[in-house]
């Protein structure tokens, strides 16, 4: 199958190959959540991206990819994204991550505590850690390049910070408006290439490129 991003709560997962990494996606629950489950090639170590909900599915998903899960990385604090954290953390005894802004609103205490630019390791693959203020006070997104083999087309996990069509819901907050679309502006947009492939946490996917052109049409609408 060729991976388009396309997935649906109930439908078959997609799965895309990388060098060093796959990438497997999924839809689970009433939001329509993504969950990611990476795999290193290398080791065959696997870490999930938000334990959104239904927890058989991710189960099954973790189960065949043959390896033991390492580590569970949450996006953000939100109800939808952790709704089988506390499950899946028991069942798999992997260890769990989060930024230490959001980690005190979850279900269970982080076993790791991360900040903007620590990195986060799968097997031989490792994931950049890029706070995003806005959405909540610890969102992050993950960023990974292959270990600058795929610098000019880059992957980036972007939780309900950045979608296709614009920024994650700050709740009509000027404030938390701004933080964010100045966090995408300057540690997004102002970093990496317009190949960078955008993984969100709910819907399809898109490219920085196909979303830079409507910046300051987000700025000017506010939301």
């Amino acid at each position: 199958m060729t991976y388009d991003g396309k997935v649906s709560v109930g439908g078959p997962a997609e799965t895309r190959d990388l060098p060093g990494l796959t990438i497997t996606k999924v839809a689970v629950g009433p939001m329509d959540n993504n969950a990611y489950l990476l795999k290193c090639k290398g080791t065959g170590q696997q870490l999930l991206i938000d334990a959104a909900n239904d927890a058989d599915t991710l189960l099954a998903l973790i189960r065949a990819g043959g390896s033991p899960l390492e580590k569970i990385v949450t996006t953000h604090q939100h109800w939808d994204h952790v709704g089988a954290l506390v499950a899946l953390a028991k069942e798999t005894g992997a260890d769990t991550v989060a930024h230490v802004e959001d980690a005190p609103a979850l279900p269970l205490a982080p076993s790791e505590l991360v900040m903007h630019e620590d990195t986060i390791d799968v097997g031989d693959c490792v994931l950049k850690v890029i706070h995003l203020r806005g959405h909540t006070p610890g969102s992050i997104a993950l960023l990974y390049d292959g270990g600058g083999e795929l610098a000019g087309s880059p992957h980036l996990f972007t939780g309900d910070s950045l979608f296709p069509g614009g920024p994650g819901n700050t709740e009509r907050n000027p404030d938390r408006f701004n933080s964010l679309m100045t966090d995408l502006e300057d540690r997004i947009f102002a970093e990496l290439p317009d190949g960078t492939w955008v993984y969100p946490g709910h819907g399809g996917d898109t490219t920085l490129g196909a979303e830079r052109p409507h910046l300051a049409e987000w700025r000017a609408r506010g939301w």
